[in-house]
């Protein structure tokens, strides 16, 4: 049994060689690629990563609150962390993201790469330049004929316009300069709508309808996000009507049950969750299981950094649906590039002709680069088994951290029992 002896977070902040305007955020120019990075180390040695999205320091809180409860546990019991998660959950922070470390240990302590962990050997996975901007018709043309000679043969735009016709505009006429040589994809950023700096409009069924219609006649391959996240019974009527597929289902914090419920409903044809934020590695193999039993897509979200991609390809690599459909790879030069989306690893996921290889290495297949992580990144919590005492005595006091060791000392040997029990039955 490998156990959790170390935990650290680091406050990582990548700068970006251009400004970069996401068009989910709108009025605010993006100068960094920002990051919680999570490291775990077992008491046998292995390290394993993930990595969240911040837009600042609001996690600095977090290890006090993570920390003492994941400290001592077996690192490759992903049930124990899913639960662990969860019960985090209902006191602050939604923090599936941290799940994936464990399965970075996992595929470490068995030598085997996560994709083959989960049921699939390493491949080459087709992806789709996935721009972040609103643009004009023919600065987006420009960027698709980027892409196409780069080697991409799939493209997702960005529409973001208070006017319909301006965001029907887009669409129509990148279709007609590139329509018959690329997949096209759109994305109304409409299902979690941010307004905190610049206004945004907020689509109704109505207009997501007459922008299907001309996504439809236009040829486009898909259409993402064009309804609030939670609008279900909208969203059902709306995949039932589009003659384009329907896609969705980044951000659920809630996971894998909210998720089923909607593949239940058919809210989208294509189920996009991210395993950095709705529910992890575990819940979002799930999530591939339930599309394909339904007859739906799946293709995850990546759009947040290095690490972040990383899990996400190996799940890709095993949702059985690559030859389906491409993979998400977040590109918008000359603000967004590889070199600041994976600027901490050692060596950065770059794409060869529009496809990539899931790394084959043990874990999720990358290395952090040590003098990179020095340079953009702070560690601000770092806890072992000492520093837990002297926590708990500093917090609580000597009395009631004796009686929280108590209780946990009796529970792990009540586990012990129950596991030598079991195990006395299965053997019988």
């Amino acid at each position: 049994m490998s156990m959790i002896a170390r935990i650290e977070l680091y406050h990582v902040v990548v700068p970006l060689p251009a400004p970069f305007y996401p068009s989910w955020i709108p009025g605010m120019p993006q100068m960094e690629n920002r990051f919680t990075l999570l490291k775990v180390i077992t008491d046998d040695g292995v390290v394993g990563y993930s990595a969240g999205s911040a837009m600042g320091r609001e996690r600095s809180g977090l290890g006090e609150l993570i920390g003492p409860y994941l400290l001592g546990e077996d690192a490759t019991d992903i049930d124990l962390i899913q639960q662990r998660c969860r019960e985090v959950g209902y006191l602050g922070w939604r923090n599936h993201w941290i799940e994936p470390a464990f399965w970075d240990i996992k595929g470490k302590l068995a030598g085997k790469p996560v994709c083959e962990l989960l049921g699939a050997r390493p491949r080459r996975i087709r992806l789709y330049a996935s721009t972040g901007e609103v643009k004009s018709p023919a600065a987006r043309i420009e960027e698709a004929e980027a892409r196409y000679a780069e080697g991409f043969r799939a493209i997702k735009l960005r529409v973001h316009d208070f006017d319909e016709a301006v965001d029907i505009g887009q669409v129509v006429e990148t279709a007609k300069a590139v329509g018959g040589r690329m997949k096209i994809g759109v994305d109304a950023n409409q299902a979690w709508r941010v307004t905190v700096i610049g206004d945004a409009p907020l689509w109704d069924l109505a207009r997501a309808k007459r922008f299907a219609d001309a996504c439809a006649d236009a040829g486009l391959a898909w259409i993402e996000e064009p309804l609030p996240m939670d609008a279900y019974d909208d969203l059902s009527k709306l995949t039932a009507y589009s003659r384009v597929p329907i896609a969705g289902g980044e951000l659920h914090t809630s996971g894998l049950p909210e998720l089923r419920m909607m593949i239940e409903r058919k809210c989208y044809n294509i189920f996009q969750p991210d395993a950095c934020f709705a529910g992890g590695i575990a819940q979002c193999m799930e999530v591939a299981r339930l599309c394909r039993e339904h007859g739906l897509i799946y293709t995850p979200h990546t759009w947040t950094n290095g690490i972040g991609f990383a899990i996400n390809l190996h799940l890709m690599a095993a949702g059985g649906f690559a030859d389906e459909k491409e993979l998400e790879y977040p590109y918008n030069p000359p603000g967004w590039v590889v070199e600041s989306r994976d600027g901490i690893l050692e060596q950065p996921f770059l794409h060869d002709q529009g496809s990539i290889d899931v790394p084959d290495r043990p874990g999720l297949g990358f290395e952090i680069n040590p003098a990179a992580l020095k340079k953009y990144g702070r560690r601000f919590f770092v806890m072992d088994k000492k520093r837990l005492i002297w926590y708990s005595l500093r917090n609580r006091g000597i009395k009631v951290s004796r009686e929280i060791d108590r209780v946990r000392r009796e529970k792990k040997r009540l586990e012990a029992r129950r596991n030598k029990t079991s195990q006395t039955q299965e053997g019988d």
